[in-house]
């Protein structure tokens, strides 16, 4: 990871994108085991026939983790003040996910200068599944 100076940011300029493998069964099996969400919705196929769906289904916190990810990829952890999503859709097995992010503003965060992120979740038919910002911080000079 490159370390960025905030005066070297511009608004509108993307960060660097993150796309995911393709999403599997075996995915949706070990998030649930590293998360504690054992939820059958995701993992058991007859579960999810039941309740209506075609298939099990990527837990949502997968998505947000990806997003996690796309973010402190960019910068180190300690640097992101706030990080908020909103779930707009489903991740089916067998989604390729790109996560990607805009700087939408740059501004003052407590004291110090900061970016607000425009961040989403896509799959490869160009259909967002979840969507929301972040503010991040940098060090003063």
């Amino acid at each position: 990871m490159a370390t960025l100076e905030w005066n070297q940011i511009q608004v509108g300029m993307p960060i660097p994108a993150l796309t995911l493998p393709v999403v599997d069964r075996a995915t949706l099996a070990l998030f649930a085991g590293a998360s504690g969400d054992h939820n059958p919705i995701h993992i058991d196929i007859d579960f999810a026939r039941r309740a209506g769906m075609p298939d099990v289904f990527a837990h949502g916190m997968l998505g947000m983790a990806w997003l996690g990810r796309l973010l402190t990829n960019w910068v180190p952890l300690a640097q992101l003040k706030t990080f908020d999503v909103r779930f707009l859709g489903i991740t089916q097995v067998g989604h390729v996910i790109t996560c990607s992010g805009t700087v939408t503003e740059k501004l003052d965060i407590d004291g110090a200068p900061g970016v607000r992120l425009q961040i989403q979740a896509t799959n490869q038919y160009g259909e967002t599944r979840i969507a929301g910002d972040a503010l991040v911080v940098f060090p003063s000079h």
